[in-house]
Formats: structure tokens, C-alpha cells, sequence
């Protein structure tokens, strides 16, 4: 092997690699690599593939349980959910590419979430995501909205699977560096789950799919790097999407799992082939040998570099069966793919690549991912700040007038905007669409179903990064537990600034700390995830957002249970502890102006005998409407309980002792309203909360009807101005109106 192009030390950073790196990789093959072996490594060991800064503290996360069948490590997480069926799940990111060129970033970030599941052997038959962008008065703000949601609606529009939840925010800190973090879910039998360990020697690997081309190329790379002012130049490495290729593509996999063809199967995912290829020699010790003069090509004269690291779309990897190689050529014929066998599997545990019959690049495969570097970088524990005493923050308005700002404000406005755009529909098996607690979706004819969330707050995770992963596993769980669903597991997409900066890095290591302690003490393990750095530009972090996608399952979605008051004369019940806690606050930073103060403490052995409590109370049928409190406290959560029924209430009593502006918009964790129809119920419930063996507290603030929000010594508020204040602001402000 000889090299056309001299691997100078600006060619090697140009490729991301450190000096010291470089180094090692000199060390372990004991000679100069070639382009495309230099390629290679950069592939395999940057940080979106190798996860080198967080590999070393994601070990600590608990990822089993009875119900685990496939944790991390995979294309996708698998969970048991009954009946000889499994849940398939997973979130990734595409953040980079979608602040690039957002159509075809947040495009490309669904379909490869999507076939992440199928490649597991699952049909998918849910999306969810979550979103956060920059100020909304930021001039880049409107346009990366509109591309990013047209994108995701175009593709699973087209593809067929509903989108049915997620999450949208604003902040200054994503100014520069925006999230989209894309979940996708499926269901497949659990005893024919598809993985990605190749085994056999001489075996045919097959590529399948769509053509490669020169997009994407450097795609994993890119998404490892902060960002400049350059930015938007770096068009080139984001991915184009076809998503009625991935449709064929689905079709022909599950038909071809059927036959019984595959032995491993891979997606070509972050660095296309070369990773996919890696990994599936690597998990069954084994060496793949590859002959790219067989690999299906769009463009003229692609060299072995450009096709190795080409992130082009609608892509898979296979080993086969080789009695059955024809029978699986036919089929995919069938479905108007390509179909070639470009490589077999060896006994050398060498990966080799060959191009015009001269070898490219020939490399130990094991130490390609086990020899990738692993950091244990410094880090700074976030400074602590001062809990915030409700009684010395004095209100600037009315609470009528707070909370008509707050639910018209851009994080707590209404999101129909975006989820209309969205086939949250499609399948026929979505039963509760996009804007409560969590999506549920029935499981073919039923009765069994999913309970489906995506969320996360960041502002918490900024103030204290370990209460804040807390909180975003809790509140995850709670928004389960709020529809009747039994938490299951999650998946994590944890997007950071530098790494390599010791606070943001302590940022990461706290919040992955606390994120381990919540999904321990809520027996709900991490299946699968996604660790997302460097998310900064010009040296600013952006606000860390530990993305939680939370699964839970219903045994029944006919009695799945709705935010929305459903009659008049009905009891509303407080079950939580208030202690009015404004510090890191929806209220507080939108209407004082402050983003300061400790963020609530979240009690997680309360938490989970809270949730147990609240879900018996929904399988017994003591209550009519269950809400989880969340952002903007009580009195958020009563006015989208009132709008989603159309029904108003009055509220004559709140947590005593405290200034009424901190009862009502205090962030007190682990808390749900409930209504209640009749007086026995309300004994009962009472009954159970006296017998829990703990300090939950139960307050009973009003009752439900007339169509205005009383809240206590206040105007009231009609329902249509709630609702003109809540669906107001994205219509306009898309509009170019706000």
C-alpha cells in the first residue's frame, strides 16, 4: 500500500484526530497509514462514534431488569412487553446537520433513527422528537423552525409511521447549535429480534439499499466538532434523505428476515460503511473483507476513501446465509433495490478493504473500535447556588396576568403548530394524539398498548446538572404513570457542550450521575441512547439537555387516562408536596426577568410511591383526569387540564403557608392534579394517601365547571382567553407576526 497523498499533521487534524492520537495509531498498525486507512480511523474514533469522553461514565447507568431483553450496544434498545412481543427503541441526534441545512438534517435524523428499529427486526410504528432552538427574536430562529419540522413531517409523513409526541423549546444558549433529537419506536416478536454480530467464516456480506454518493461524507466527524461562523459552509457533509426508498427498504428487510437469510444485520448509519462493517466483524470476532469495485455507486469515480465514509441514506449491511444469497437477491429485486455481495467474513480479524484491485487499507478490526481512545477527562462539579425563599421574590403582576403571559409564552405556548404538520395518525393506532402527558398507541387490534414521552429540562440540568438528570428521568416517568401506563425503560440522547472544557464536562458527568440514580430508584433502566458533544459555537456551550425518551406499556388503551376535566362539579385534588419553589423557574425567568436560584430537589422514593399510588388510582377507577405538574407549576397545569376539556373551575384553596404567586407557580417535583366524581372516591384516595407510609400530602383545591379559570382572589379567566393566549404565539410568530 502506498500513499498518492502525504499525511501531513494539518491533514490529520483536518480529520479530527489530536497528535497524540495520531501517534497511537502509528503505534498499533507500526507504519504510516494510507487516505483511506487515515479516513477509517477518523471515522471510528471520533467522538460521535467511539463516545471516547462519556464511555467511561456511561458504564455506570443501570441497563437490566426482567423486562430487558437488548440494552445498549445495538442498533436499538428491545424491551418484553407481553404477549410474545417486544418494544424496540431508540433516540439519536442530528443536531449538527440540522442547523446546517435543516430540511435535509432533520430528514436524514428520522429516517436513521428509523433504521436503527427495523434493522432489529421491528416495523415501526411511532416517532417522537424533541426540539430546542435559539431566541425566538434571533435572526436564523424562524427559518430553522420551519426547515426542521418541514423535514421531520416530510419524512415520516412519507415513510408512514405516525409522529404522535415530543418536545419544543427556546433559549439564547442554542443560538448557534440547535437540537433534534429524533425517537423512533417498533414492535417485533421477542423471540425474532435481528442483531449485528457477524458470525461464520467465508460467509457473503451484502449491501442493500440505495446507491452511495459523495453526501454526507465526514458526516461523524463534523458532528464531533464545535462550532464557528463557518458553520453553515460545512453543507456538504449533511446527508440527503429519500424516505420512499426507506420505505422499500423496510419492506424488503422484515420480508427478508422472514425467510430466514440473515445472519447479522447492520444499518450504515454514522460513518456509512466503515462502521457498520467494523462493528459487524468485531462483535463476532471475526475479519470482513471488502471489495468496493462491487459497491453500488450514483457518482463517477469514487475513490475508496469517499465510499467508506459516504453517509448516504436508505443504506444496509447484511451477512447471509450463503445457500440462501439468491433467494435474498430476489427478493430485494422484487422491491426495486440493489443488492450486491460486496465482501465475505474471514478468520483474520483484519479488516481489509480493496478498490481496483489493490488493498486500501488493512487494519486490525478489533482495535478499531476497543483501542478507540477512552478519556477520563477533567471535569468541575457546577457551582452550587442558593435556594431561592418564595417569600423574598415579591410578584411584579397579577397572577391572572402571569399566567396568561406564561401560557402564551414561547416554551409553554401551544404546539399544534408544528404536530399538525405531523401524521400523527396514520397506522389507525393512535389514541391519544400530540399535547398531553405522553402519546399512547395501541398494539395491533389491542387491547394492549404503549405509553410514549419525550422530555427534558434543560434549565434545571444548567443549574444542577445531577438534580437535573433526576428530573428529567422523573419527569418522564410521571408523564407514563399520568396517561395509566407502567414504566418500562428509556432511552437518552445527552447532548453537551466541549468535552473538553472541565465545566462542561462536569456538566455531563453529573447529569449522567443523576439520570443512573433516578432510572435505578424507578426500576427503569436505560435500553439505549446517544451521546451528543461539542454542541457550542464560538466557545459557548449550549444549555445542557439530557434527552429522556421514557416507554411505558397499558394493558388496556380503552382505559388509558386523559388531562382534560370531563364534567362539572368535579373534585380537584392536589397529590405533592408544595413548598412554592420558584428558584430556576418558567416564572421566574419569564416573569422577572431571573434565571437564577437552585432548581427543585427531586425526592425520587417519593417519586415512585407517589406514581405507584397515582396509577392504582387510575386502574381502580377512582379518578376522571390525572396531570403531572411540570413547568409553570399549579397553575399551568389547571389551565391545560380546563382548555383540553373545555370545562372551567374554581379554585378556592392552596397549599398554605406560602405567598399565593409561589403556590401557584412553584416547580415543586413529584406532583399530579387529579378529579374526582364522587365523595366515596375522595375518602378512598384519602385513605390510600394515609396509608402509604410516607409524606405525601393531599390537597383538595376547588371544583371543575363554568367555562372560567377562578384561581384565588383573582378576575376570572375564561377559557376562550387562555386559549387565544396558548394558540397565539407560534402561529404569529412563524408568521413573522410575533
Amino acid at each position: 500500500m502506498k500513499n498518492a497523498i502525504a499525511i501531513t499533521p494539518e491533514l490529520v487534524a483536518q480529520h479530527g484526530l489530536k497528535p497524540d492520537e495520531y501517534q497511537r495509531i502509528l503505534k498499533l498498525i507500526g507504519r504510516e497509514p494510507t487516505l483511506t486507512e487515515l479516513g477509517i480511523f477518523s471515522a471510528m474514533w471520533n467522538e460521535h462514534c467511539s463516545y471516547k469522553s462519556s464511555r467511561l461514565h456511561l458504564k455506570g447507568l443501570p441497563t437490566k431488569a426482567p423486562w430487558v431483553i437488548q440494552g445498549p450496544g445495538e442498533n436499538a434498545g428491545v424491551i418484553d412487553i407481553g404477549d410474545g412481543l417486544a418494544c424496540v427503541f431508540k433516540m439519536e441526534s442530528h443536531n449538527h446537520p440540522s442547523f446546517i441545512e435543516p430540511y435535509q438534517g432533520a430528514t436524514t435524523g428520522v429516517g436513521g433513527i428509523l433504521r436503527d428499529v427495523f434493522t432489529m427486526g421491528a416495523r415501526p410504528v411511532a416517532c417522537l422528537n424533541a426540539l430546542r432552538f435559539g431566541s425566538p427574536d434571533h435572526p436564523k430562529t424562524r427559518r430553522l423552525v420551519s426547515g426542521v419540522v418541514a423535514g421531520i413531517g416530510g419524512y415520516g409523513n412519507s415513510f408512514g409511521v405516525p409522529t404522535v409526541g415530543g418536545q419544543m423549546g427556546f433559549h439564547s444558549r442554542y443560538n448557534g447549535n440547535i437540537l433534534v433529537n429524533a425517537m423512533a419506536v417498533g414492535i417485533a416478536k421477542a423471540d425474532e429480534i435481528f442483531y449485528a454480530k457477524a458470525t461464520g467464516i467465508g460467509n457473503p456480506i451484502v449491501y442493500l439499499g440505495s446507491k452511495t454518493g459523495r453526501d454526507g461524507i465526514h458526516g461523524a466527524t463534523m458532528a464531533s466538532a464545535a462550532f464557528d461562523d463557518s458553520a453553515e459552509e460545512k453543507r456538504p457533509t449533511v446527508q440527503v434523505g429519500d424516505p420512499f426508498a426507506e420505505k422499500l427498504l423496510l419492506e424488503a428487510c422484515l420480508e427478508l428476515m422472514q425467510s430466514g437469510s440473515v445472519i447479522a444485520i447492520q444499518d450504515m448509519g454514522a460513518a456509512g460503511l466503515t462502521s457498520s462493517a467494523v462493528e459487524m466483524g468485531a462483535k463476532g470476532d471475526l475479519g470482513i473483507e471488502l471489495d468496493l469495485d462491487k459497491v453500488p455507486c450514483r457518482e463517477e469515480g469514487m475513490t475508496a476513501y469517499e465510499m467508506m465514509l459516504s453517509e448516504s441514506q436508505e443504506r444496509m449491511l447484511m451477512v447471509l446465509h450463503p445457500a440462501k444469497a439468491e433467494q435474498a437477491e430476489a427478493i430485494f429485486r422484487k422491491w426495486g433495490l440493489d443488492f450486491a455481495i460486496i465482501g465475505k467474513t474471514t478468520d483474520t480479524l483484519r479488516f481489509v478493504v480493496k478498490h481496483h484491485g489493490e488493498t486500501m487499507a488493512d487494519l486490525p478490526i478489533k482495535e478499531l473500535g476497543d483501542e478507540a481512545p477512552l478519556y477520563d477527562r477533567p471535569y468541575v462539579e457546577t457551582p452550587k447556588r442558593p435556594v431561592l425563599a418564595p417569600e423574598n421574590i415579591p410578584s411584579p403582576v397579577s397572577n391572572r396576568a402571569a399566567l396568561l403571559r406564561l401560557i402564551g409564552s414561547p416554551d409553554l405556548a401551544s404546539k399544534r403548530w408544528v404536530w399538525e404538520q405531523y401524521d400523527h395518525l396514520i397506522l389507525g393506532n393512535t389514541v391519544q394524539q400530540p399535547g398531553g402527558d405522553s402519546a399512547v398507541i395501541r398494539i395491533g387490534d389491542g387491547p394492549r398498548g404503549l405509553a410514549l414521552t419525550a422530555d427534558v429540562t434543560p434549565r434545571y440540568c444548567e443549574a444542577d446538572p445531577f438534580e437535573g438528570g433526576k428530573q428529567a428521568v422523573a419527569e418522564a416517568y410521571r408523564n407514563i404513570i399520568s396517561v395509566g401506563g407502567t414504566p418500562r425503560a428509556i432511552t437518552d440522547n445527552l447532548n453537551f457542550g466541549n468535552p473538553e472544557r472541565p465545566e462542561y464536562m462536569g456538566q455531563l458527568v453529573y447529569c449522567i450521575r443523576g439520570l443512573g440514580e433516578a432510572c435505578r430508584v424507578l426500576d427503569f433502566p436505560v435500553v439505549s441512547g446517544n451521546v451528543s458533544l461539542y454542541n457550542e459555537t464560538n466557545g459557548r456551550g449550549i444549555l445542557p439537555t439530557p434527552t429522556i425518551g421514557g416507554v411505558g406499556v397499558l394493558d388496556d388503551v380503552t382505559r388509558a387516562m386523559t388531562l382534560a376535566f370531563k364534567a362539572a362539579h368535579e373534585t380537584i385534588i392536589l397529590l405533592g408536596n408544595t413548598k412554592g419553589w420558584l428558584g430556576a423557574s418558567t416564572w421566574l425567568a419569564e416573569i422577572t426577568g431571573r434565571e437564577d436560584g437552585a432548581p427543585p430537589p427531586v425526592d425520587l422514593a417519593l417519586e415512585k410511591q407517589t406514581g405507584e399510588l397515582v396509577l392504582g388510582l387510575i386502574r381502580d377507577g377512582l379518578v376522571t383526569a390525572v396531570h403531572d405538574l411540570s413547568d409553570g407549576g399549579l397553575a399551568i397545569g389547571l389551565a391545560e387540564m380546563a382548555m383540553a376539556g373545555k370545562i372551567g373551575a374554581r379554585i378556592d384553596h392552596l397549599p398554605p403557608g406560602l405567598p399565593t404567586h409561589a403556590a401557584l407557580f412553584g416547580e415543586d417535583q413529584g406532583r399530579y392534579l387529579l378529579t374526582v366524581a364522587t365523595n366515596d372516591q375522595i375518602a378512598e384516595i384519602s385513605r390510600r394517601v394515609g396509608t402509604s407510609g410516607s409524606d405525601l400530602i393531599m390537597h383538595i383545591l376547588g371544583v371543575t365547571g363554568g367555562d372560567s379559570l377562578t384561581l384565588p382572589d383573582e378576575q376570572p379567566i375564561s377559557i376562550a382567553a387562555l386559549e387565544t393566549a396558548h394558540e397565539h404565539w407560534l402561529p404569529s410568530y412563524m408568521a413573522g407576526d410575533a
